[in-house]
């Protein structure tokens, strides 16, 4: 569901450009520079941000980019983080269907898919961030030790998912279909994952390598 728009949203991510950036092909080859961190891990379609604010604090030694195309979602993610700004962590407020263009080859560490848009219609599935065009974008950009961590509450796009990256090459390392079943403390729960789980909605988890890809 698409968030009501905020009149305050675009003012807010101008007013804060030290931390959400709007020009991200600027920085390539050095987002870990800026971050001053060895690790960088993206998340792509970050929502209200919940996700990469507790897990940029639960992991400090680590850099987070968390990105995000809709304005709206972006100010309250943006929000939330400049709350308690973390000093490893940076918002891109860009649609990233050409994520290659902002990192350079090789660039990183760990790609996050939490709760991406499904995209259930198959005319749109091109649009999905785990269609072959994304794949192999992110082929591009991770290190040659890269992972993918996919975690999802619909079944069928989980489905595709686990279908499409062992088509394009990637190694499946591990997979639930209940990962909630069992504690994790390593891994953060937003607000979003949290309503399914009170509801008993099992939650899908994937985690690839690009180990055996070859291009």
């Amino acid at each position: 569901m698409r968030m009501r728009k905020k009149k305050w949203a675009m003012p807010y991510l101008e007013a804060n450009t030290d931390f959400v950036i709007f020009q991200p092909e600027s920085n390539k080859g050095n987002w870990k520079k800026i971050l001053n961190k060895d690790i960088l891990h993206i998340e792509i379609g970050c929502g209200k941000g919940d996700y990469f604010i507790q897990m940029s604090n639960m992991y400090p030694d680590e850099g987070w980019l968390a990105i995000e195309k809709d304005y709206n979602c972006a100010a309250v993610a943006a929000k939330k983080a400049l709350e308690n700004r973390p000093d490893n962590a940076l918002m891109i407020a860009h649609d990233a269907a050409n994520i290659n263009e902002w990192f350079l080859d090789e660039e990183v560490d760990v790609i996050h898919l939490n709760f991406s848009d499904p995209w259930p219609k198959s005319k749109n599935s091109k649009r999905r961030l785990s269609h072959s065009n994304f794949l192999q974008q992110y082929f591009k950009i991770l290190n040659k030790n890269g992972k993918i961590i996919l975690k999802t509450d619909n079944k069928k796009f989980f489905e595709y998912s686990l279908i499409e990256f062992t088509n394009f090459g990637y190694k499946l390392e591990n997979v639930w279909v209940d990962f909630r079943d069992e504690d994790h403390p390593e891994d953060a729960i937003s607000e979003y994952e949290a309503k399914f789980m009170a509801l008993g909605q099992p939650i899908y988890r994937a985690i690839f390598s690009k180990s055996n890809v070859i291009m």
